[in-house]
């Protein structure tokens, strides 16, 4: 097959040399409520394309390895041993749940992803929506996982209301959100 970047010849959908130069992680951190911090490692514009593959089933791929070449590298840096639970985990159309794939990279033997916990009430969609319609359509999210250290996994951080809302939603039920993880800032 062919690099999904370059379009070299390659075993994988993006291949090692594009993986290395183009997908190399800058790592960024964002504030988003109280002592509650997004950790970030690329910008939005720089992986735009690939985070939009989420809607075919060739984004289980991508996701995989942007989750590798971010995720898999920075939990060596964590000291914290704490359940990892995914945002509307819920498998998609496309048979397959992007925040599932992130989390899963995560797994340690102190980071645990806990799946199926927090899921939307409310299945509407942010994609090029507004803040105030963000505002005016909350997701709804419930949450049922552990009354422990969490740390919550997303793809994109934009306005931080649906990592805001995930935060007071576990909180809210006794768990403790250290912070969440996420694919790309659209703050770029």
């Amino acid at each position: 097959m062919r690099c999904l970047v370059c379009e070299a010849w390659s075993l994988s959908h993006i291949c090692k040399r594009c993986q290395s130069t183009l997908l190399r992680p800058t790592p960024k951190k964002r504030h988003i409520i109280e002592d509650f911090y997004v950790y970030s490692f690329y910008g939005y514009s720089e992986i735009e394309e690939l985070l939009l593959t989420k809607h075919s089933y060739i984004g289980a791929y991508i996701y995989r390895i942007l989750a590798k070449n971010s995720f898999e590298s920075f939990k060596a840096h964590l000291d914290l041993e704490a359940f990892v639970i995914p945002v509307d985990d819920r498998i998609k159309k496309d048979g397959y749940s992007h925040t599932a794939i992130l989390a899963k990279a995560l797994y340690s033997p102190k980071l645990t992803p806990r799946y199926n916990s927090l899921w939307a009430s409310n299945e509407v969609s942010y994609a090029g929506r507004s803040l105030e319609y963000r505002l005016a359509h909350p997701r709804g999210l419930c949450y049922t996982g552990p009354k422990a250290d969490i740390v919550l996994v997303d793809d994109i951080v934009t306005t931080g209301l649906t990592l805001k809302e995930a935060y007071y939603a576990t909180k809210a039920k006794g768990a403790s959100p250290i912070a969440a993880l996420v694919l790309a800032d659209a703050r770029d």
